[in-house]
């Protein structure tokens, strides 16, 4: 009998340190097609991105002019992704910048050029990030990784609707894994 006592006391400590219940989690990879519910009507945005660069001296004149008009700025969202820690590549359209030249309140848009020289994407593709630390941004064309807990809660800012928010927990170049 002692000895059955003894085995399960082991195994329940083995289990134990095998396993941290202390240990995070690590955040789930997350796509932006998986921000759209499933039953949403398809969006179909009024422009496209500019990639044809004899049109770049259009674009440069819409830089300038007024922020073009957001689409979809209600559109739906999941609802199951509020509180899930994830892991988001994306584009950085800053909103705050510090006075280190560090943007530390920003949109994370799927593609370059959202909200900046086309409309904004619809608001489930967008979220609105903060972070103490910041980035600096050298480089606008650079994609990044976002990580932290998604909430499913609507902002506001100048240049877009956002569907979800977050605080940045880690912010660093976006590399593909091979």
């Amino acid at each position: 009998m002692k000895t059955q006592r003894l085995l399960r006391s082991l195994l329940a400590l083995s289990l134990l340190f095998s396993s941290p219940l202390w240990a995070a989690a690590a955040p789930k990879d997350l796509t932006w097609s998986e921000m759209i519910p499933p039953d949403a009507p398809p969006e179909v945005p009024n422009m496209k991105p500019l990639h044809d660069l004899s049109q770049m001296s259009d674009a440069l004149a819409a830089e300038s002019a007024p922020a073009a008009k957001q689409d979809l700025p209600n559109a739906p969202v999941v609802k199951s992704l509020d509180g899930l820690s994830v892991r988001l590549p994306g584009y950085i359209v800053p909103l705050e910048v510090n006075e280190d030249g560090r943007t530390t309140e920003f949109l994370l848009v799927p593609y370059f050029g959202a909200c900046i020289h086309v409309p904004p994407p619809p608001s489930n593709q967008i979220v609105h990030v903060t972070s103490e630390v910041g980035v600096k941004l050298d480089e606008l064309y650079q994609p990044y990784w976002i990580e932290g807990d998604m909430q499913v809660k609507p902002s506001t800012s100048e240049l877009a609707d956002a569907g979800y928010q977050m605080a940045a927990q880690k912010i660093y170049v976006y590399e593909l894994q091979e």
